[in-house]
């Protein structure tokens, strides 16, 4: 089957935390015989900060953030037997979404793959005339990156035919240990880009607890955190590639996971990060969330806070050896029960038993 995805990007990190989920998700579905163009437009310069090049698994096709280059990608999505428009596109998004689906041929399978639910629905439940709303009774299906039973509940209740959460994971030919880097070296570090729904998180989570331990070191990666002020004992590193996560994820004692605040509210939403983390057998340290259980396990195989002050114990509290202990356990549990090939099976059902369901039909 030919896949046509309409995504943000990639080959790009940049200003883009969807990309790890991205390139595990369809470098699955490649192997697995799907024919997969990935349409990506040339914006936020990330085409400046690619982190990998098009890969022999996929066919990328760079578009200028024009409305003739826009249209131009819609009308291909004809040729697909299954088509993708995600969340988060960042141009053109209700535009593209309206003209794929239009654009698809009548066999085909219609998705929208939503890396961001609770934002999204927050969006479009209040807003009948929403471009969204009005294509979800069209949709064969809705695939979201998390959000769980409440995600899935809303979205049908919105029109949606089917919503399934088809959770983050890790792919360990990307993420996996390696030694560590003297310039990720820390007590705690945090990977994440400034956003108006994650800064008073981290202000809570990452600065108070650096506030309270003056004598531990802090490190902090992503963009926009260059204007911040924090305090002495953080350093900025701004944008870490993809290529140098694990670097990132190992050299510290721990690493620190922050939710967006929607994301936080809904729960069940998992991110990049964690597994990521967990795949490179860092120690991890989470805010908490709802569904945490069903990846890892409190206290044994991920260290979690409740507040800045539970953090700053953590880090006050954890030695190499116990850090060494819990980012093991976590990268077994994650490998045994959350990689990309366990996440492709699960699309390939779906698509499969849609097809099937429709022949009969």
């Amino acid at each position: 089957m030919r896949i046509a995805f309409y995504g943000s990007s990639l080959l790009s990190s940049y200003w883009n935390g969807a990309a790890t989920y991205y390139r595990g998700m369809l470098r699955d579905l490649a192997g697995r015989g799907y024919r997969v163009t990935f349409y990506e437009p040339d914006a936020f310069d990330r085409q400046k900060h690619r982190d990998i090049e098009p890969p022999d698994w996929a066919e990328v096709r760079v578009w200028p953030a024009t409305p003739d280059a826009m249209r131009e990608v819609v009308a291909e999505a004809v040729r697909a037997d299954v088509v993708v428009k995600a969340s988060g596109v960042g141009v053109f998004d209700h535009e593209l979404l309206q003209g794929v689906m239009a654009a698809a041929r009548p066999d085909a399978t219609r998705i929208f793959w939503d890396v961001d639910a609770p934002a999204t629905l927050a969006e479009i439940t209040p807003a009948p005339d929403h471009a969204l709303r009005r294509v979800l009774p069209q949709l064969d299906f809705v695939l979201t990156y998390g959000g769980g039973p409440p995600v899935v509940g809303a979205y049908e209740d919105l029109g949606a035919r089917r919503c399934v959460p088809v959770y983050n994971a890790l792919d360990p030919t990307t993420h996996h240990p390696v030694p560590a880097d003297p310039r990720f070296v820390a007590d705690l570090s945090f990977l994440g880009n400034r956003l108006p729904d994650r800064e008073a998180r981290v202000e809570e989570f990452f600065l108070r607890p650096a506030a309270m331990r003056p004598g531990r070191s802090f490190l902090i990666g992503g963009n926009g955190w260059e204007s911040k002020g924090t305090p002495g004992n953080v350093r900025h590193i701004g944008h870490v590639s993809t290529n140098e996560h694990n670097a990132f994820n190992t050299s510290p004692l721990a690493v620190l996971n922050i939710a967006r605040d929607s994301m936080a509210s809904v729960g069940f939403s998992p991110a990049t990060r964690v597994f990521e983390a967990a795949g490179a057998g860092a120690c991890l340290i989470t805010d908490a969330w709802v569904g945490l259980e069903l990846f890892l396990k409190e206290g044994e195989e991920v260290l979690v806070a409740r507040d800045g002050t539970d953090v700053a114990r953590h880090v006050e509290a954890l030695t190499p050896e116990r850090a060494r202990a819990i980012g093991d356990a976590a990268r077994r549990r994650i490998l045994a029960e959350h990689t990309y090939d366990r996440r492709g099976a699960q699309v390939d059902r779906l698509l499969r038993e849609h097809v099937g369901a429709r022949a009969a039909a």
